[in-house]
């Protein structure tokens, strides 16, 4: 295989899964991985991927306005939001008043919490269910029901955060980029997102490398205004505009 056609294909599977490692790309073009790490190098010097240690992720991919559902979504990356939900969950303390966001990683979150003597909000159906039967002290806001993420959304929804003073938040995304910052592809979703993290002291996003490089059309927070936690960042430079925390899968 020609150099530009294995460069071309790299991309491409790239393109494809946003999100790929070396030992993958190695044993889908059946060369070897430093081969791959050498093509990666000339590959994100010429801004057609981006590198990162172990692999590499697509450029700034935007993706409209669409969105898997919650029984699509569950079963992807699952022992990296495994890892990051446990971690998460060691940061909740007593007589914390801590806001879950609806989401599959903030879903996972719930099963590691164990903390009894803290308050939980969240505007997630499944989370809610859990929440409580673990015991644990919960609310749910009310609003409209989004069916497609069995979440809470709407005008009620916002009216009720805006009463609440979050010590922690726990949010979820679909997208986080330098330049747009965190990003949903719904409209309603997004306003629920920004009055909790509005109403928090501190607000954590939970998201794995997938979601780097990937822009929604709708932007609920500067990446400031919360910490990351994830397994594994794509580009340094995410450093240089907030706290982040990677996590040992």
């Amino acid at each position: 295989m020609l150099t530009q056609d294995r460069y071309q294909h790299i991309v491409d599977i790239i393109n494809e899964r946003n999100t790929v490692t070396v030992a993958e790309l190695s044993e889908l073009l059946h060369i070897s991985e430093s081969t791959v790490r050498r093509d990666l190098t000339a590959l994100d010097s010429m801004g057609r991927i981006r590198k990162f240690f172990g692999g590499a992720t697509a450029v700034n991919i935007n993706e409209g306005f669409h969105e898997d559902a919650v029984s699509v979504r569950i079963s992807m990356m699952s022992s990296e939001k495994t890892a990051i939900a446990r971690y998460a969950s060691e940061l909740i303390s007593d007589n914390d008043f801590v806001y879950i966001d609806s989401g599959t990683t903030t879903l996972r979150l719930v099963d590691f919490i164990e903390n009894k003597n803290a308050t939980y909000i969240t505007n997630g159906i499944t989370h809610a269910r859990k929440l409580i039967q673990k015991g644990l002290n919960a609310y749910i806001i009310g609003g409209k029901i989004k069916a497609l993420t069995e979440a809470i959304v709407g005008a009620e929804g916002v009216s009720n955060i805006s009463e609440f003073n979050f010590s922690k938040a726990f949010m979820g995304t679909n997208g986080i980029d330098l330049g747009t910052g965190f990003t949903t592809p719904d409209i309603e979703e997004a306003i629920i997102k920004r009055a909790a993290i509005e109403r928090s002291s501190t607000a954590f996003v939970l998201a794995d490398r997938s979601k780097f490089r990937r822009v929604f059309p709708v932007t609920f927070s500067k990446l400031d205004r919360c910490c990351i936690i994830t397994d594994e960042i794509p580009d340094n430079r995410f450093r240089n505009e907030t706290i982040i925390k990677e996590v040992s899968i």
